[in-house]
């Protein structure tokens, strides 16, 4: 069985958590980041994104994270934010187009990551890891929301749901997609105890976006713990836990810089070597992914290349379906072209390979490489959910980025602390 456990948030205070809320720092380029931050000062980006603001410096400068814990603290002391009374869960409501999200904010513990209960199926990115380790021990908080997924033995989705019912959120905010996000205080003793309850029937929870940082959070809990200093709060981090049924994946798309010692027509040429190409007479800019044109009986790699100004589709048959990493197109992506042709080894680490959350329209795609600042860049179709949740339950490694979950949560509307 897995753990959750309640805690005592720090929230806006209900009138300032439209202007408070804001995109995870993930999510943003830096300029974006100075940009939000320039037109609402009380943005939490301020504290999640603090380089933004202090351009002179290296991201990772001391400074940086420093800056961080002092917009933290004083957001608390000039009563935007404030600590709750008690410990409670937070219901948390995404309303996004015709879909609606209901997941819950709780700690969940550092030993159950440890211990594999809290289960991953992708490695992290070092300088990624590294800067969420900082950020946290620094800021003494877990300032963004790890989502977890758990398969529900019967009654958890809906008795989250019942908790709601008839119920005013404490906090609300609209993202910039129009997505409306509410969070809803559960701190009664009785159902705050029964939620509890009802997770020792649940075996593991997976991650399903936030991987740096649950990493970066057990960083901090290991780091403290050798230290001596641990501290109950500083063993757990805090998570929103959906049921796996109820998110949705898109694909995560690559750029790459360069073409190595290619140009596109010879880059052409060595793809076909591996995959039927052809070229795509018209794609449509506003979708997230591109429908394979490509129908078989058969089980296939499909995926799209944008260079040139052209799209063109990729497609090889699978080599082994019993191989459940192998047959992943970002595997074979990863291993036929970005490793074989381009030379791109460490895609964790690797500067040359770049990658654009999945559920952007491929027309950014399209401007970033016709920008110049690409070469070109590829679009994924999506993993099942049901596919990440089996990797994980494998003890097996997707590679990094292989997916994009939606929903994206909002920073700043739930703010746990260590101590």
């Amino acid at each position: 069985m897995v753990k959750i456990f309640s805690f005592p948030a720090i929230r806006p205070v209900p009138k300032k958590a439209a202007d408070i809320a804001s995109a995870p720092y993930d999510v943003v380029s830096t300029e974006e980041a100075r940009e939000c931050i320039e037109k609402n000062p009380d943005s939490f980006m301020k504290v999640i994104r603090s380089d933004a603001m202090m351009q002179d410096l290296d991201p990772k400068d001391s400074q940086v994270y420093a800056t961080a814990k002092r917009n933290l603290e004083e957001m608390i002391k000039g009563g935007l934010l404030k600590r709750d009374d008690k410990p409670g869960i937070y219901v948390y409501r995404i309303e996004q187009d015709k879909s609606i999200y209901t997941g819950f904010v709780a700690d969940v513990s550092v030993k159950d990551y440890e211990e594999n209960r809290i289960k991953r199926h992708e490695l992290t990115r070092y300088e990624k890891e590294e800067d969420r380790t900082m950020h946290i021990d620094t800021t003494n908080a877990n300032t963004g929301l790890v989502v977890l997924l758990y398969r529900d033995p019967g009654e958890i989705t809906s008795y989250v749901e019942s908790l709601i019912t008839n119920k005013n959120p404490d906090g609300i905010a609209k993202s910039e997609s129009g997505a409306l996000h509410k969070v809803f205080r559960i701190s009664d003793d009785e159902p705050v105890k029964k939620l509890v309850s009802m997770f020792e029937d649940v075996g593991a929870l997976y991650i399903a976006d936030g991987h740096h940082r649950a990493k970066s959070s057990v960083n901090v809990a290991q780091k403290r713990r050798a230290e001596g200093r641990v501290t109950e709060e500083a063993g757990r981090f805090m998570a929103v836990i959906f049921a796996e049924s109820s998110v949705k994946i898109y694909g995560y798309s690559r750029l790459v810089t360069d073409l190595k010692d290619y140009n596109p027509e010879t880059f052409l040429n060595k793809l076909s070597e591996v995959f039927e190409i052809n070229s795509c007479k018209k794609v449509d800019g506003s979708l997230s992914q591109i429908p394979p044109h490509k129908k078989t009986d058969k089980p296939l790699h499909v995926f799209h290349m944008y260079m040139g100004g052209k799209w063109y589709e990729l497609s090889a048959p699978v080599e082994n379906p019993d191989d459940i990493i192998a047959s992943l197109d970002v595997s074979v992506l990863q291993k036929k072209v970005m490793e074989d042709i381009l030379g791109i080894t460490d895609p964790r680490g690797d500067q040359r390979l770049q990658y654009l959350g999945g559920s952007k329209p491929v027309h950014e795609l399209e401007e970033s490489v016709d920008s110049g600042m690409f070469k070109a860049a590829f679009s994924m179709q999506p993993v099942k959910v049901k596919t990440v949740l089996k990797v994980a339950d494998n003890g097996e490694i997707m590679p990094p980025k292989s997916t994009w979950f939606e929903p994206k949560l909002l920073s700043g509307l739930v703010i746990h602390t260590l101590d």
